[in-house]
């Protein structure tokens, strides 16, 4: 297995350095990597967790009209490190991009939809990197959803064109979240 953005030579010094750790260390390091297996997924927002639904979804205090739809886990770890939202998630599991096999049936679009339909739902932000697939992704959902009484919004600008929402940091994102526009 590879994991992304590690290199033959990023790996080989990770390598070394848990090999020099004493067998204690070693050994709780791989029962870390054993736990992952344990983790479920979310059946409201796709969301890893130790409990289904996910912590978040059965939080009573969370704004349960307002549901802020992301790409993947780690954009929810981005925008709940701002401490500016607090409603739901839904991960969709991608943006689309046609080049590389994503279209939007291979997302969880039928979810969402079911998830607005079953649910007393006000607002979805839509929360994609500002790059052609987020546009598209947006563009895609506002079409499906055109007839639906709910608003729909996406992040304010500010974050750069082309850039990752998992890189972008807190105070830029936080604005984004702030200023958010309706997508008419």
């Amino acid at each position: 297995m590879t994991l992304p953005g590690i290199g033959p030579k990023t790996a080989e010094r990770l390598a070394i350095h848990i090999a020099s750790r004493p067998k204690l260390k070693i050994d709780e390091f791989i029962k870390s990597i054993n736990d992952i297996k344990e983790l479920k997924i979310c059946q409201l927002c796709n969301n890893f967790s130790e409990t289904n639904p996910c912590s978040i979804c059965n939080d009573g205090q969370r704004d349960k009209s307002i549901i802020c739809v992301i790409a993947d886990t780690s954009d929810l770890e981005v925008i709940e490190s701002t401490k500016k939202f607090n409603g739901l998630y839904f991960i969709l599991g991608g943006l689309i991009d046609p080049l590389s096999g994503l279209t939007p049936d291979k997302l969880f679009i039928k979810e969402l939809v079911n998830r607005i339909q079953k649910n007393d739902i006000k607002e979805l932000i839509l929360a994609f990197d500002a790059n052609i697939q987020g546009e598209a992704t947006i563009n895609y959902l506002k079409n499906i959803l055109k007839n639906s009484p709910i608003k729909i919004s996406r992040l304010a600008r500010g974050i750069p064109m082309g850039s990752d929402l998992e890189y972008t940091d807190e105070i830029t994102l936080s604005s984004a979240l702030e200023n958010r526009k309706r997508v008419d």
